[in-house]
């Protein structure tokens, strides 16, 4: 579980984050949704600690993240997984080399154990026999596949995913939906996904967070969504769902 608690974070002056407060429900997905300049995604980088916030506090699972010096900070990130909305895949390395280096970066393991390892992450992103493909030789779902397995290399408890669907066809980013799904069930991580897309929302959304203009303006389940007469929500729903439409 993640718990934040009544953070703020400005730029030059300009407050982006308000006051926040929020909780990340462990083995769930849990949704970050708004417009661009709504603050989801400095509201993510300040979780995973490429942000350090003004005032408050972000605690995992009891653990006060903020407080910790850079060492022990550095002891936490190793329990957490990034999947970065391009997918951030090295183009000189394959797809094994490109999973394989948060274990080199971050474990003991002999070259047989991450071996075995790289394997079982790529059978549980379907893909079993991607291993000397180059990022060159794969479409875009595949890649946010091989994404997915390096985010989760390391068995993190904690999984960060940045508009994960972002430039996919609907059919494939639905499979990406159901993937972090069954993954976050599946190694009962507490799974954060930033996302504009409502097909994500209605399909994966387990808890959902609203924020307008730097602010929490609303949470609940995808089924409290569609019933919800807070304003400035609707109409990002439905100007969300019409975009998606007319695509």
């Amino acid at each position: 579980m993640i718990e934040v608690k009544n953070i703020s974070k400005s730029f030059g002056g300009q407050q982006v984050l308000k006051n926040i407060s929020m909780d990340f429900l462990k083995g769930k997905t849990n949704l970050i949704i708004g417009q661009s300049g709504s603050g989801k995604t400095v509201l993510m980088k300040c979780c995973i600690g490429l942000f350090d916030v003004d005032e408050g506090q972000i605690k995992f699972d009891e653990r006060n993240f903020t407080n910790l010096n850079e060492k022990k900070k550095k002891l936490i990130r190793k329990e957490m997984g990034v999947l970065f909305q391009g997918g951030a895949l090295f183009d000189s390395f394959n797809v094994e080399e490109n999973v394989m280096f948060p274990l080199n970066m971050f474990t003991k393991m002999s070259l047989e154990e991450k071996r075995e390892r790289v394997n079982d992450v790529l059978v549980n992103v379907n893909l079993p026999n991607a291993h000397k493909k180059l990022p060159s030789e794969l479409s875009g779902g595949m890649i946010k596949r091989v994404a997915i397995a390096r985010a989760i290399s390391l068995r993190p408890n904690y999984l960060f995913c940045d508009e994960p669907n972002s430039g996919l066809d609907p059919k494939t980013a639905e499979l990406i939906d159901e993937l972090i799904s069954n993954l976050t069930e599946k190694f009962n991580m507490t799974t954060v996904v930033n996302t504009h897309d409502m097909n994500s929302v209605l399909q994966i959304g387990q808890k959902i967070s609203y924020l307008y203009k730097g602010n929490l303006w609303w949470e609940g389940s995808k089924e409290e969504i569609m019933k919800t007469d807070n304003a400035e929500l609707n109409d990002f729903v439905f100007s969300t769902e019409l975009t998606r439409r007319l695509k």
